[in-house]
């Protein structure tokens, strides 16, 4: 049992790994998808302490050798799920599963789009990115899952306990593993409909009824996982309380995805500010 795992190896979650370290903590963190970083990863010329510009890659890997100089435990891998039970979190990664007394979402914000025409139309009109959230309304119904990677799988097991007329849609890439649906391999070239979705073409000329595409692709981010918990979630930001901690007792939120400034400083302040919160948190729980 962790007393806390940060899901994210930006600057918000490792910061809070290296403060929660001094104050005589073990976080946990937990990360390996760098696509939610690139708003850093350009030139930087307005941090403190740098006389010359350094690129946010530069920047990225020298705070996780920072973190890794205070020996805080870094494990690169992607979290998959995050689910409650008994009032403890449970971490399933592609490799391992932690179960842990609190959680720090420090993902940042998945900029998900797919320039597929159809795709911005029909969001929430058939397109939806959460099966946990949304599956059920899609019972006894056609539906697509597009994905090919873990994310994708995990999000199968949920539809394939309430669906069994689910079509894999890879969208021109290879499954890391087999499956016992449908799998179309060609690349989507349109979602169709009218007012819902209602068909997804493909570029090999095929058009597949579909009233339903849930969208798996890469690893999810802490909305996602948020949004499954239940958390509160205001513009596309995860709400939280003056203490950074959402309205799941234990689920702290920090950095871009909470809003705000979305800039390197305001990601490492969230970090130092949660780890006061989290220490005491935890004192409280023992």
């Amino acid at each position: 049992m962790k007393d806390v795992v940060i899901v994210g190896v930006g600057p918000a979650g490792i910061s809070a790994a290296i403060y929660l370290k001094r104050a005589g903590m073990n976080p946990l963190v937990i990360g390996q998808d760098f696509g939610t970083l690139k708003s850093y990863t350009g030139k930087i010329e307005n941090y403190y302490g740098f006389e010359n510009p350094i690129s946010g890659d530069t920047l990225i890997e020298n705070g996780i050798k920072q973190a890794k100089n205070l020996d805080v435990e870094i494990l690169l891998d992607s979290v998959i799920s995050l689910d409650q039970e008994d009032g403890h979190f449970i971490i399933k990664t592609i490799q391992h599963q932690f179960t842990s007394k609190s959680v720090i979402l420090a993902t940042g914000k998945k900029r998900l789009s797919l320039s597929i025409p159809g795709f911005n139309q029909f969001k929430a009109k058939g397109i939806s990115f959460c099966a946990t959230c949304d599956g059920y309304f899609f019972r006894r119904k056609k539906i697509a899952i597009v994905g090919c990677g873990h994310y994708m799988i995990n999000e199968l097991e949920v539809l394939s306990q309430i669906n069994k007329d689910i079509t894999i849609f890879t969208n021109g890439h290879e499954l890391i593993d087999d499956v016992d649906f449908p799998v179309v391999k060609s690349k989507i070239v349109k979602f169709v409909g009218e007012q819902k979705l209602s068909h997804i073409e493909t570029e090999d000329g095929e058009s597949y009824e579909v009233q339903g595409a849930f969208i798996a692709i890469g690893t999810p981010s802490s909305i996602d996982f948020a949004t499954k918990l239940g958390v509160i979630i205001d513009k596309n930001n995860i709400s939280v309380d003056q203490n950074y901690q959402t309205n799941i007792d234990g689920l702290f939120a920090i950095g871009d995805v909470i809003g705000g400034k979305l800039q390197i400083a305001k990601a490492v302040y969230d970090g130092m500010m949660v780890a006061d919160q989290i220490n005491n948190y935890i004192k409280h729980k023992i």
